[in-house]
This record gives structure tokens, C-alpha cells and sequence, in this order.
């Protein structure tokens, strides 16, 4: 289950070395689920910090009392070694299911690489309840809330940052990210107090960061991309096999 620590897959080489990154001060609501791991940042409905995300939030609730409907957190184990910075929830993917990536067809498309990969465990069936673990792996969305029409605006993407910050300076044995699209790509970048013109998104793009982290960009796991044939399945296993080559 999330929040048991789980070893990193034979495709990872050990180097021993740790991760440092500056963490900012952020609120984190005390009375947190068991399952919660330390020092990661946990957010529910209560978060109202960005007025816009909140208010359709309740209006999702009103039209779908059985879904998730709140801010969707990071899933996976806080000492893997590999990091997949997303961009937000999806309405009928996330936000339905309570679970990054679970539920729609960017889903279907990341857990298949994540099996094919050695990163997960279990039989992926579109549900939280479906028993899949993660291993070496934890998946960040940049914003925790469903934005309207999938596009967080500049300041909701600012705001919810303060999270992503202390979600990165958790995985204390980080070795490489995957970030998918440019808004997830310059967010996470932004997070860790680095520049975009001094690493630029473009599929496949790997960085090596200052502190040896190895960064690699891939075009987002939509449905819109994968039909348009901007993303194919073998380019987005280029993007896995080379973040996993470290």
C-alpha cells in the first residue's frame, strides 16, 4: 500500500546519494488518514486557497455526490527513487477516484508503462480499489484540484506549488523525474528554484540538475495527444527508459 516503504526495482542503481531541496513553509492539515506518509504534504475539502478551483469543486459534489471531489494527493511510496510530475486531476479520471492518473485514458497509458517498466504491481483496473502498489515510484500532479476544462490558471498553479515543494523534498532518495507536459515541466522546475532557459521542456529531454537528479520531459498521456499522434507508446517508453537508465 502506499505509505509502506518498498524497494526500488532492479533497473536502479543504488549511489547513496541523497536529494537536497529547499523547502517553503505551507499549512498541512494535522488530522491526516493512517496511510499518510511523514512529511508529505496532505491536502482534503477543506482547502479553499484558490476561490476559483474550490467553487467548482462544490459544484461537482452537488452533481456527483459519490465522487472524490477534493484535492487529489501524491501516491506512491516517499522514498522512491523516481518522481512523475503531472499537471492537474482529471474530472472523470482523479477527481473521481481520489487517485493521480486512475480512471481516464492517461491512466490507461501510465500504468501500462509503469507495469511494462517493473514500477507497479497488480492488476491496474481504472479504480483506487483496484489493489495496484507503486514500487520505486510516486506520482505528483502540480495542482491538486480539477481546474475547469483541465486549464489551472497562472496563480493556481503558484499557489499549489507550496505542495509540490515539499512533496520533492520528501523523496529524500530521488534519482530521476519524469514531467509530463510543459506546465507540469517549468512547475516542477519552479520548485526546486531552477529556470526553464536553463532546462528546456521537449519530449524526451533529459537534464541532469545540480544536485545530480536526472529531469526528463515527455509530451502529456492525454487522449488528445496520443490520437493526434503528438505522444505514441514508443515514445513514451523512450521517455521511461531513459529516466530509469540511471
Amino acid at each position: 500500500m502506499p505509505g509502506q516503504p518498498m524497494a526500488a526495482p532492479k533497473c536502479w542503481k543504488t549511489t547513496g546519494r541523497e536529494q537536497t531541496v529547499t523547502m517553503t513553509s505551507a499549512p498541512v492539515k494535522p488530522d491526516v488518514p493512517p496511510d499518510v506518509q511523514p512529511h508529505v504534504p496532505y491536502r482534503d475539502a477543506s482547502c479553499r486557497l484558490c476561490p476559483r478551483l474550490a467553487a467548482f469543486l462544490d459544484d461537482a459534489r452537488a452533481r456527483h455526490p459519490g465522487w472524490h471531489n477534493a484535492p487529489v494527493n501524491g501516491f506512491g511510496p516517499v522514498d522512491a527513487p523516481l518522481a512523475i510530475v503531472g499537471l492537474a486531476p482529471g474530472m472523470r479520471g482523479a477527481n473521481r477516484t481520489g487517485r493521480p492518473f486512475t480512471g481516464d485514458f492517461a491512466g490507461d497509458l501510465l500504468f501500462k508503462m509503469l507495469d511494462e517498466f517493473g514500477l507497479s504491481r497488480g492488476t491496474y483496473q481504472s479504480e483506487a480499489d483496484d489493489g495496484v502498489e507503486l514500487t520505486g515510484l510516486r506520482i505528483i500532479n502540480s495542482v491538486r484540484c480539477v481546474p475547469p476544462q483541465n486549464k489551472p490558471t497562472g496563480a493556481e498553479i503558484n499557489t499549489c506549488r507550496q505542495f509540490l515543494v515539499q512533496d520533492l523534498a520528501a523523496m529524500t532518495r530521488l534519482k530521476a523525474i519524469i514531467t509530463l507536459g510543459r506546465i507540469g515541466h517549468v512547475s516542477c522546475l519552479k520548485a526546486l528554484n531552477l529556470r526553464e532557459k536553463d532546462y528546456p521542456f521537449g519530449h524526451n529531454a533529459g537534464h541532469v540538475l545540480p544536485n545530480g537528479v536526472r529531469l526528463v520531459a515527455s509530451y502529456h498521456c492525454s487522449r488528445y495527444n496520443t490520437q493526434t499522434g503528438r505522444l505514441t507508446e514508443d515514445m513514451f517508453r523512450d521517455v521511461f527508459r531513459k529516466a530509469t537508465a540511471v
